[in-house]
């Protein structure tokens, strides 16, 4: 394992146990998320800042806004990592109503498409992003009316964000899932895993590459092919690294995350203790010059689409548990 990873596992730890200390009655998944992306930077995590820009969002947005919901201190963290928490707020709410007028529903994931955008388009130049990104939606929802929703969102804002044309954009995704919808039961995850694809440039050799690192991560027991996690096989089969490697590179850092403090199966499933595993892995082969260079799209991706999983799974448990306490 590079030193680099191993350094960022420490911190990550580090970072999820202070995180806790100001943020005490908010969703645990979320306070690791926003301990994670702090790691992922290399700083230790600033609970105070993150504090200042929490109240932010709540001195700009009213009661029952998105943004003070179950992502409220994700997008805090990521607030507080930006040069201008105010300015890049301001213009976070404005993509947010952009996106609301082209009838996207106000939801955590519109939230978070909202905030990429915003971080990623110069003032002024939002609207093309916003309708893009709508053309994109609208495509994935004609082609799979079922299995495309709210969940889907912030991969439409990351396709609206490439170069690509939205009609090609989408061919080449149906291609994509086409190849593997008979691979893997779980079509909602397959089309997501299709969208990652996309985003990374990659060509058809990609498809039987997941289907290799399935295989080899099955070997090993390890099911990066379920449900939120499938998209990160996506981002592995990316990476210009032999199978092995990447495979033995994620059993290795899933074991060192496991023996961390507040890591235990007990605390962190195992399907989100994989997805940091793979961000922790893709971030070490970006990191080493002499493994490879991955394309800039996934470069600048990761994070949007670790975050565009760990958003699905943080929803999925809050409307559980909200269920299950209103039974």
């Amino acid at each position: 394992m590079e030193s680099i990873t191993h350094d960022r596992i420490a911190l990550f730890a580090d970072n999820a146990q202070a995180i806790k200390k100001g943020f005490t009655w908010h969703n645990t998944m979320t306070r690791r998320l926003a301990a994670f992306l702090y790691a992922q930077v290399d700083k230790p995590v600033d609970g105070e800042y993150i504090r200042q820009c929490y109240m932010l969002m709540k001195q700009n947005t009213g009661l029952f806004s998105m943004f003070r919901g179950n992502m409220a201190i994700c997008v805090a963290a990521m607030l507080s990592l930006s040069e201008d928490p105010q300015k890049q707020f301001d213009e976070t709410l404005k993509v947010y109503e952009m996106l609301k007028v082209e009838k996207l529903r106000a939801s955590d994931y519109l939230a978070v498409a909202a905030y990429i955008i915003a971080e990623q388009v110069k003032p002024g130049y939002q609207q093309d992003a916003v309708t893009r990104t709508r053309a994109f939606y609208d495509i994935m929802k004609k082609r799979h009316y079922f299995t495309t929703g709210q969940d889907d969102y912030i991969y439409a804002a990351m396709l609206g964000l490439s170069e690509l044309e939205a009609a090609s954009g989408m061919k080449r995704v149906g291609q994509f899932y086409d190849r593997l919808k008979n691979e893997f039961w779980d079509k909602n995850s397959v089309q997501a895993l299709s969208h990652v694809l996309v985003l990374g440039g990659s060509d058809d050799s990609s498809a039987a590459r997941v289907v290799e690192l399935r295989n080899a991560f099955r070997a090993r027991r390890i099911r990066l092919d379920k449900s939120f996690t499938l998209p990160a096989l996506g981002i592995l089969a990316l990476l210009p690294v032999e199978t092995e490697t990447i495979v033995q590179s994620i059993y290795q850092i899933q074991k060192s995350l496991r023996e961390q403090r507040g890591f235990s199966k007990w605390s962190v499933s195992a399907q989100e203790l994989l997805l940091y595993a793979a961000a922790l892995v893709t971030d070490e082969y970006l990191d080493s010059e002499d493994k490879g260079i991955v394309s800039a799209t996934i470069s600048t991706g990761v994070t949007g689409i670790i975050i565009a999983m760990e958003v699905a799974l943080i929803v999925t448990i809050a409307a559980a548990s909200a269920a299950a306490a209103s039974s």
